[in-house]
C-alpha cells in the first residue's frame, strides 16, 4: 500500500480528459513542468506511454483508451470517499474548483459580484466558467460541471434545480434610433430589421409567433450566437434585437444597457416568461461545498435580481 498513490489516479484522469499536459496542469492547479513530471511516473508505473505526440496533440494509446472510463469513476469515487459528507466545511482553508455552466449574458454581468463574494468568503476557491453550446445534461451527470445556470431544457428526470430568478424577453435598440422616438407599436417594430440572437443559428425567434398571430412578419437580416453580441451589434447598426431582461443590467451592475448606448422597450406583443434557475445532479446534494455553492449564487442573483 506504500506504493498506492491516488494523486495519480486524479492526475491520469485530468490528463485523459484533456489530452493535454497544460490542460491537465491548468485543471488541477500544477505547473506545466509538475504535471509532466506527474505523466512520467504515471508511465513507468504503468508501462505503457499512455500519450503520445501527434503532430502538435497528444493522443491516448490502446491501453490508456481502455482506462479512460474506469479512471474517471475511480478518481470521483475516491475523492467523494475521502470527503466524507458530514464533515465539517472550513470555508478559509477550502481548496476548490467549482465548474459552472451559464450563458454568455449571466457570465457578463454576474460572475464579478459572484466571484467577489466567493473570495471574501472561501479566498482558496477558484470559479471555472464554460460555455453552454446546448442543453446536454451528461456534463452534470459525470461531474464535468458542478452547477448549471440557465433555462431548464433537458428532460432528464433526475436533476435538481432551484429558481433564481424570473425573466422575460425587451427589445433593445441603439440610443437615437426612430423607432424609439414614438411608441413602439407591432406593425413599426415588425418594419424594422431585427438580430436575432440563437446558439443554434435560427433566424426564428420567441417573438415571431406572437407577431404572425397579429398578421405580422419582421425581417431577420442577422443571426449572433449570443445576447450580448446582439446588444453589441445593436449599438453600431439600426438593427433592433431581442433579449432578456436580465441583460440590461442589475442592482449590482448598474444600467447596463445604457453604458452601451442601448434604449430598450417593451415588446408590443406578448412573449412568455422563464424561470432562470440553479441546476445540478442529485448525487451533489447533500455535499457541504456544493450546497454553499448554490446558497452563494442563489444569494447574489437575488440581491442582483430581486
Amino acid at each position: 500500500m506504500q506504493d498506492v498513490d491516488l494523486n495519480l489516479l486524479v492526475a491520469l484522469d485530468a490528463l485523459l480528459a484533456e489530452r493535454s499536459v497544460t490542460r491537465a496542469a491548468r485543471r488541477l492547479g500544477l505547473s506545466p513542468s509538475a504535471m509532466s513530471r506527474t505523466l512520467a511516473r504515471l508511465r513507468r508505473v504503468t508501462g505503457d506511454p499512455l500519450l503520445v505526440q501527434a503532430g502538435r496533440v497528444l493522443v491516448p494509446t490502446p491501453y490508456a483508451d481502455e482506462l479512460g472510463g474506469r479512471v474517471h469513476a475511480l478518481a470521483r469515487d475516491a475523492l467523494a470517499v475521502l470527503r466524507p459528507a458530514g464533515s465539517a466545511l472550513d470555508l478559509a482553508s477550502l481548496e476548490r474548483t467549482f465548474t459552472l455552466r451559464a450563458g454568455e449574458g449571466f457570465v457578463e454581468l454576474v460572475a464579478a459580484p459572484l466571484a467577489a463574494q466567493i473570495a471574501g468568503a472561501a479566498p482558496h476557491v477558484r470559479l471555472r466558467f464554460v460555455p453552454k453550446p446546448d442543453n446536454d445534461a451528461e456534463p452534470l451527470r459525470d461531474g464535468r460541471i458542478d452547477l448549471e445556470i440557465g433555462v431548464l431544457g433537458t428532460s432528464a428526470p433526475e436533476l435538481r434545480t432551484q429558481l433564481l430568478f424570473r425573466d422575460g424577453f425587451v427589445g433593445v435598440a441603439r440610443l437615437g434610433h426612430p423607432l424609439l422616438a414614438a411608441p413602439v407599436t407591432a406593425e413599426r417594430y415588425a418594419a424594422c430589421r431585427h438580430v436575432v440572437a440563437s446558439r443554434r443559428g435560427e433566424f426564428a425567434g420567441p417573438v415571431d409567433e406572437a407577431l404572425a398571430q397579429a398578421g405580422l412578419r419582421r425581417t431577420a437580416m442577422l443571426v449572433v450566437p449570443g445576447y450580448p453580441e446582439a446588444m453589441r451589434v445593436v449599438r453600431h447598426s439600426d438593427l433592433v434585437a431581442l433579449v432578456p431582461r436580465s441583460c440590461l443590467g442589475n442592482a449590482l451592475t448598474g444600467d447596463h444597457a445604457a453604458l452601451l448606448g442601448l434604449g430598450s422597450f417593451e415588446l408590443p406583443v406578448r412573449t412568455p416568461a422563464f424561470n432562470i434557475s440553479a441546476i445540478w445532479h442529485p448525487r451533489l446534494d447533500a455535499e457541504p461545498a456544493q450546497r454553499w455553492l448554490r446558497a452563494t449564487v442563489a444569494a447574489v442573483c437575488r440581491e442582483a435580481y430581486p
